[in-house]
């Protein structure tokens, strides 16, 4: 049976002629590898499957043991370390890392796999799970968001937007060359709000994402945009999704259209590169940290809290269509939640609105004791 199954003992360390220097470290160097190619034939992404063996790596170099000498102490002290260092880790963070350990336990101890009667066998002891509910992070839906995270109000964005369209016109004035990829970050901006789109989603955008809404001919081109690489699920690869161009966001098809009808995209030497949407001045596509970084010399810049960051974009999004009457399943949709819930935790909408709902819903009760027939 061994090799019948990818991730089980390999022949080497099964045959009786063959000795092993140095057993304990080849063995756990095997249990990896044959981890990996179980998480490689479950269809996990490569990136995923590194992440997790170098923290195995890290884990086993902590404890300073093997997966059959590991006990519940053991992630409980890397765990422990971890939170209470100099830069803690956050807790999405710690639930990733006691997740990978407890996966590879699950591993270990299958018995499809053969690892127990193979360590039996050789180091007289056995593989164990060693994390359980008990001394793993709790998973609760009201810690996935950090509490200073929020939508921006509209006054806030008028505010941030305005700041970088006047430094785009003063620079352009000033006859700089500043002001071409001032311009591209402004639209790339205005697109990652219009959209509420990740901030991978928006920097991976290419010119043929776009396309027609056979309902809306008015918008073009720019009715819809197909997202190529959204956010995965347990270590899959991206997803896809398609969001379409709402009325309310609709002024974002202008800023489309002269972007990359315009001639303005053409103007970076590195645009005939690639179909990237937001080509940069040395390469072919801008940089995640880069938007990042002019994102955050913007906000700070017109004095925003720090905590504003590009995401909450996205956050914004989903809470000004939720505040404009947009159904939340709809919502949901156009921003690839798979859980309302999720939805739900981007959403913060005014007080005004909410004082509007509450006087609508009694309103129509008042309405109701009146005409008990209607």
């Amino acid at each position: 049976m061994s090799g019948a199954i990818p991730g089980f003992v390999p022949r080497m360390l099964v045959d009786p002629d063959v000795g092993l220097f140095r057993a304990d470290e080849r063995v756990f160097t095997a249990m990896l590898d044959g981890w990996r190619a179980q998480m490689l034939a479950r269809g996990l992404t490569t990136e995923t499957i590194k992440k997790r063996c170098q923290l195995l790596e890290r884990f086993q170099g902590f404890t300073g043991e093997f997966p059959w000498q590991w006990g519940p102490a053991d992630i409980e002290d890397f765990l422990g370390d971890l939170r209470s260092g100099e830069k803690p880790i956050s807790l999405k963070t710690l639930r990733s890392y006691s997740n990978a350990v407890a996966m590879f336990c699950s591993y270990l101890t299958h018995p499809g796999y053969g690892w127990g009667e193979f360590c039996e066998r050789t180091f007289g002891d056995i593989p164990s799970q060693i994390c359980f509910e008990w001394n793993m992070p709790r998973h609760t839906t009201d810690d996935a968001v950090p509490a200073k995270k929020r939508s921006f109000t509209k006054a806030e964005l008028q505010q941030l937007f305005d700041y970088i369209d006047d430094l785009v016109d003063r620079e352009y004035a000033a006859g700089s060359k500043r002001w071409l990829p001032l311009f591209r970050d402004s639209v790339a901006f205005k697109v990652c709000y219009a959209y509420g789109l990740r901030r991978r989603e928006m920097t991976m955008l290419d010119l043929e994402d776009f396309g027609p809404n056979p309902h809306v001919s008015d918008y073009g081109r720019f009715g819809a945009v197909q997202v190529r690489f959204a956010k995965g699920t347990a270590g899959s690869g991206p997803r896809r999704r398609t969001v379409l161009t709402v009325p309310e966001f609709d002024w974002v098809v202008d800023q489309l259209k002269t972007w990359t009808s315009g001639g303005l995209r053409r103007q970076f030497p590195t645009a005939e590169r690639s179909s990237a949407l937001w080509p940069s001045e040395r390469g072919a596509r801008m940089s995640l940290g880069s938007f990042g970084d002019a994102f955050a010399a913007a906000r700070d810049a017109v004095g925003l809290p720090k905590e504003l960051g590009l995401h909450c974009l996205r956050h914004s999004y989903v809470t000004h269509l939720i505040e404009a009457g947009y159904d939340a399943a709809f919502v949901q949709t156009q921003v690839g939640h798979s859980y309302a819930s999720t939805t739900g935790l981007y959403t913060s909408v005014s007080s005004d609105f909410k004082q509007k709902t509450v006087q609508q819903v009694i309103a129509r009760r008042i309405a109701n004791l009146e005409d008990p027939d209607a």
